[in-house]
């Protein structure tokens, strides 16, 4: 059953709090899961935060400290000493207390560090402060269970008892010769299934993934992802192993990349080049800068309608009724594109298509193109009809031309609205240049004026010789 937070369990805490009945208090939330602590910490007052991570065993409050928001997490960093986030921190894995470590300011960062009491702790936490956040080294974790190549089976099992009480869950043995080189790992099948006087060398397996320390991390997330797996080790410049990466260390990858690319693809669809800082942070000068050279590029695309339309000022003129319609037709034809165009560069972000795929794409949008515009077309047939015989009560063979005329239209320019944006991204990836460029504004300023066009062209097929 999924945990909800109470307006009545608020204000229990914080009448605990204000009462400084602490047994209660510890009683009440020791054996809530941290990930639901989290949220109750982001509903009450900072200070009363705080007074919980005072109070609380820190082996359960170091585990809440991962699941806080960046900026609560902050608030409440700053109102604890060095010593008290040292205990946070020795209850933590090496790269979990690297990252709380590395958000302190440099003077608390070297406080926090030397009231670490595990000095093997503190010496794993400093040598993953020296990788960028963004690499394999920075994400790794110092704890692991490794084995020597030229051990026996005995050996091993000793070895890893004591290696694996400092570890949470042992996801795969490593195998290291003398100089700590990685060669292989070690099946806990062949482990258990093998004479305790075998050697190790003759049953590890020689063949396995890794990454080096400044693989980047997005890489790392790729590499777990096409293999399965749920750990992977990590070896220096000299092949040595100094750490893995699980599962979980890639899952905030992963999201942390998907918002980056969405909030990218997202600006680029909207005629706008990435911004570099966050919309609050970006200067009026840099922001006019980055959205006028699209707009500029649009603008200048929207002045062929006005060509198109000129071209056609005698048809225009003669059933001046013709642009009553513009605005439908021109609108159809963009949201169609703009949709086809959305759903093939999602496609491609998650590498469901790729450049050999743009025939298949063409055929399903030509047939998908012509059935959504055959929609519409009756659609506005029927509506144009209905419309005339509502407000002048004569339809006549005026208006029934003029509905087909429409009806006809909205098929080509939705089929052509649909694989212009279709193909766009295709074209744009073959150049080498992000699809995700070929945002709803380009895409509907091809179709407008290119729709205008194929609307006068039926318009004199049907009505020319009749009624222009």
């Amino acid at each position: 059953m999924e945990f909800k937070i109470s307006k009545e369990l608020i204000k229990q805490i914080a009448q605990l709090i204000q009462a400084k009945n602490n047994h209660e208090l510890e009683i009440l939330l020791n054996d809530m899961h941290h990930a639901d602590f989290a949220e109750i910490l982001d509903e009450i007052d900072i200070d009363e935060a705080t007074y919980i991570f005072k109070v609380l065993d820190s082996e359960k409050t170091a585990e809440i400290l991962l699941e806080l928001e960046d900026d609560l997490r902050e608030n409440i960093l700053k109102r604890l000493s060095a010593k008290e986030i040292a205990e946070e921190l020795d209850e933590l894995e090496t790269n979990d207390a690297a990252d709380i470590i590395g958000e302190l300011s440099k003077e608390k960062k070297a406080e926090v560090i030397s009231e670490l009491q595990d000095v093997e702790h503190a010496k794993g936490i400093v040598d993953l402060l020296r990788y960028d956040e963004d690499t394999a080294g920075g994400i790794m974790h110092k704890e692991l269970v490794k084995v020597n190549e030229n051990w026996n089976v005995l050996t091993c099992v000793k070895e890893m008892r004591i290696q694996a009480e400092n570890i949470s869950r042992v996801h795969s043995i490593y195998v290291v010769d003398d100089d700590d080189r990685l060669k292989g790992r070690l099946s806990l099948k062949d482990l258990l299934s093998t004479s305790t006087r075998t050697p190790i060398s003759d049953v590890y397996i020689k063949k396995l993934h890794f990454v080096d320390v400044e693989t980047p991390d997005v890489d790392v997330a790729r590499i777990m992802e096409k293999y399965d797996l749920e750990a992977i080790p990590v070896v220096d410049e000299l092949g040595r192993l100094v750490g893995r990466i699980t599962i979980d260390d890639v899952i905030d990858v992963i999201k942390d990349e998907i918002e980056k690319r969405d909030t990218e693809d997202i600006q680029k669809f909207g005629g706008l080049e990435a911004l570099d800082l966050p919309y609050v942070q970006t200067r009026l000068f840099e922001m006019v800068k980055k959205r006028a050279t699209w707009l500029v590029v649009l603008f200048l695309g929207e002045m062929f309608t006005a060509s198109a339309m000129g071209f056609f000022e005698g048809e225009i003129d003669k059933a001046i009724v013709l642009t009553l319609f513009i605005p439908l037709i021109i609108s159809s034809g963009g949201n169609s594109g703009s949709q086809a165009a959305t759903l093939i560069i999602r496609a491609m972000a998650l590498k469901e298509l790729t450049l050999r795929d743009w025939w298949y794409v063409m055929k399903k949008e030509i047939a998908s193109g012509f059935l959504l515009g055959s929609i519409l077309g009756i659609v506005g047939f029927i509506r144009i009809l209905v419309w005339q015989t509502l407000n002048f009560h004569d339809y006549g063979i005026y208006w029934f031309f003029i509905a087909m005329t429409v009806s006809v239209s909205l098929v080509f320019i939705v089929l052509w609205g649909t694989l212009s944006g279709s193909m766009i991204p295709f074209v744009l990836k073959k150049f080498k240049l992000d699809p995700a460029t070929s945002s709803a504004p380009f895409v509907a300023t091809l179709v407008d004026v290119t729709g205008l066009i194929i609307y006068f062209s039926i318009a004199m097929l049907f009505l020319k010789g009749k009624l222009l």
